[in-house]
């Protein structure tokens, strides 16, 4: 047996279900991000793999966009395979969310320490990777962006974390 009771608090929950999915469907247009995953993989030897584009200037830490129905940690094993010949062999450690101010106010970036992985070897150039190394920590390429010299600094000489890329 139904009560009055039951259709007024039946509707009301359709009725949030589908404000909800309205809300989160004007977010979409008035709150749409994107999000970045980046790898700061560390070998045996306490180097350090860094890329650099065709497109843009400077040595970058391997990464890239999350692809729609990926998961973070999808994107980083695929974005280190393409960048860096790198293959996952255990679980990285997030170590940080930040915000990309550089490429717009809902950029957001990940940032994951890599240490247990495979390197297929060097890498040859492509259209998009000029060049993928791995690199003392005391010998950065000068062209290092203050972006990776900042992760770095943080994961590695324990540099106070900071919510900007």
């Amino acid at each position: 047996m139904t009560t009055t009771l039951q259709k007024p608090r039946a509707a009301h929950a359709v009725h949030r279900k589908i404000v909800s999915k309205l809300i989160t469907f004007g977010g979409l247009f008035n709150r749409a991000m994107t999000l970045g995953v980046r790898g700061l993989v560390i070998d045996a030897e306490e180097r350090v793999l860094l890329v650099r584009h065709t497109y843009v200037p400077g040595f970058y830490l391997p990464g890239g966009g999350v692809e729609r129905g990926e998961t973070m940690l999808q994107a980083l094993a695929r974005e280190l395979q393409e960048e860096g010949g790198v293959h996952l062999l255990g679980a990285p450690a997030l170590h940080g969310v930040y915000l990309n101010r550089r490429v717009s106010a809902r950029d957001h970036v990940a940032l994951y320490v890599v240490r247990h992985f495979h390197h297929e070897g060097p890498r040859a150039p492509d259209r998009e990777i000029a060049e993928a190394a791995f690199f003392p920590l005391a010998s950065l390429p000068p062209d290092a962006t203050p972006a990776t010299r900042a992760r770095i600094a943080e994961v590695l000489d324990g540099e106070p974390v900071s919510p900007y890329w």
